[in-house]
């Protein structure tokens, strides 16, 4: 439970980061914004793997590249289900969904899988 909310808070921190870079997102509080990455870590958790699945084929066609555009409708939405956040158009939440990606992503190098803080020494 600790790791969830911890994935919770970096992707706030993401959300925070993308509406300070986009003009196309915005967070009516600070309390929308902690429950819109909450909801996200929701939705990605139970709906993104079936959207995975059966975008499959499109992905391996487009090399991986239209993960960016689930990651994007994932973000679209949560700001549907959230009176408190607005997307304007579909590029600003696939740019929005990729800066929370690099953002989850340097969370993910920096506290392992278990949510503690890791480090790891390559001796060759």
């Amino acid at each position: 439970m600790t790791q969830f909310f911890l994935r919770a808070a970096i992707a706030s921190l993401g959300l925070w980061l993308a509406s300070s870079l986009l003009s196309g997102l915005y967070f009516a509080s600070g309390g929308w914004l902690i429950l819109a990455a909450v909801l996200l870590g929701i939705v990605n958790g139970l709906l993104r793997p079936l959207v995975l699945l059966l975008t499959l084929p499109l992905t391996i066609f487009t090399f991986g590249l239209f993960l960016l555009v689930v990651n994007g409708i994932m973000l679209a939405l949560v700001a549907g289900l959230l009176s408190g956040f607005s997307i304007n158009s579909f590029w600003d939440a696939v740019w929005g969904a990729l800066i929370v990606s690099i953002v989850s992503g340097i969370g993910s190098a920096i506290f392992g899988p278990r949510g503690r803080i890791q480090v790891t020494i390559d001796r060759r």
